[in-house]
């Protein structure tokens, strides 16, 4: 009961992580890396501030191939409350199912009628991207049912924000309904990495499940020490190919600080025709690029001043100046020119006061202009407050309120209608003691 109350808990802590990660603190600013990148869609997004860097094709449609067992291992993880002491059956009609497809497995078959262990069987599904794990896994959470395991998947790519993704099966062998983004991708991969065990496991190289003399080795290149392709900074995460598919590929990779995550679909290949690793030489080149290239700086700190507006109703003062309400921490390329940042306000022409510094006045878009191209793109939009508390002047607010009544409509109004009586009083008393004057003079004359 402990450990399931451990679970979830980890499983509330991540869904509060992923909500951090999901909404990026930084606009839509992407820049454009001198690389030949051949994967057909990809998205590269900074993992401690959520700023995308580089994206092509990100919102496409793509079969994910085996980078779909990164949704499988979160709805394992998340319905097998103990991985370690949980026994799972290796049957032979799960097995089955894959006949005739030519699949990565870890083979299981050596242990049908024999039980694995849930972790296990979850470094046989993300090291060798064993086909067969993911379908005993499935198999197991879904009570017998893969189906209902698939229907777990949808409702989980649901729940986390997917637009554009639908699952047909646990492990990503091709179906024309079974889809993502490269977008879609990235937030199932994001949660998925706030899951104890998730890391660890994805960057394993090399596992000896409970009683094997041979190890599982693991598909991703990038990782592995031993191999042509191999990036030093690179972790984890997910391979997947198929013929239709193409090669795919997510990984992270960590230096100096900044820490990058790369979803890659739709890389050329094509059993016995065209089978270079293009997403691990995009995923290097990539990762040099940003490493290198790009740095996390901050464009405008709390106490850079942004502009200066017109105060009114503060003793001694008629202006106030304004700066953002935190520091504007974002990706950009190294050796930033300050005219390459352009900031455009949204402020009322006149403010007043009282003003405090905790409370927003406005807001600023803060532009990033290539210095090459001259195309300025967004970078973000931050409230703007004064750079320092100012008070209310109260014979300034009664004058004010003064003013103010005196070039109100109604005063006007009031006031016209005022005049009009007083000159239509005149008017009526002229004509009226005129008008006694003549009757005067006729009784005065009848006398004589």
């Amino acid at each position: 009961m402990k450990k399931i109350s451990v679970k979830i808990i980890a499983v509330l802590c991540a869904l509060c992580t992923l909500l951090m990660i999901a909404v990026p603190s930084v606009g839509a600013i992407t820049f454009t890396p001198d690389v030949n990148v051949r994967s057909e869609a990809v998205l590269m997004v900074h993992r401690d501030i959520g700023q995308v860097v580089y994206e092509k094709n990100a919102d496409e449609k793509r079969y994910p191939a085996s980078t779909t067992k990164i949704m499988t291992f979160i709805v394992a993880y998340e319905h097998i409350p103990d991985l370690e002491n949980t026994q799972i059956p290796i049957k032979k009609a799960v097995l089955d199912k894959l006949k005739g497809t030519d699949s990565s497995v870890a083979d299981l078959a050596d242990r049908v009628g024999k039980t694995m262990s849930g972790i296990d069987l979850m470094y046989s599904m993300m090291v060798p991207s064993g086909n067969d794990a993911a379908l005993t896994l499935a198999d197991y959470v879904g009570g017998g049912d893969t189906d209902k395991f698939v229907q777990m998947m949808n409702d989980k790519a649901d729940e986390l924000g997917c637009e554009n993704t639908h699952f047909a099966n646990p492990d990503g062998l091709h179906d024309n309904n079974h889809y993502t983004t490269a977008r879609d991708l990235y937030k199932i991969t994001t949660y998925a990495m706030t899951l104890p065990r998730f890391m660890e496991i994805c960057n394993t190289t090399r596992y000896f499940c409970q009683g094997d003399e041979y190890p599982l080795i693991t598909t991703n290149y990038l990782i592995d020490n031993s191999t042509q392709y191999y990036y030093t900074y690179a972790e984890g995460i997910k391979t997947g190919t198929t013929n239709q598919a193409g090669r795919c590929l997510v990984t992270t990779a960590t230096a100096d600080g900044n820490s990058y995550i790369l979803i890659l679909l739709g890389a050329p290949y094509k059993a016995g025709e065209q089978e270079e690793y293009y997403t691990f030489i995009d995923a290097a080149a990539l990762f040099r690029w940003a490493l290198v290239g790009l740095e996390l700086q901050t464009v405008k700190s709390s106490s850079t001043p942004i502009c200066e507006q017109k105060l009114k109703l503060a003793w001694g003062r008629d202006t106030v100046t304004l700066v953002p309400e935190k520091d504007l921490n974002a990706i950009m390329p190294s050796g930033l020119k300050p005219e390459e940042i352009v900031v455009e306000t949204e402020v009322d022409e006149v403010l007043e006061a009282p003003m405090k510094t905790d409370t927003p006045v406005g807001k600023a878009v803060v532009y990033y202009v290539n210095a090459k191209t001259g195309e300025k793109q967004a970078l973000a939009t931050v409230n703007l407050v004064p750079s320092e508390n100012i008070d209310r002047s109260a014979l300034l607010t009664v004058l004010d309120v003064i003013a103010t009544i005196f070039r109100s409509y109604w005063f006007i109004v009031l006031f016209a209608v005022i005049v009009l009586i007083v000159v239509i009083y005149m008017i009526v008393s002229k004509i009226h003691r005129r008008r006694q004057r003549e009757r005067r003079k006729v009784k005065n004359y009848r006398k004589f």
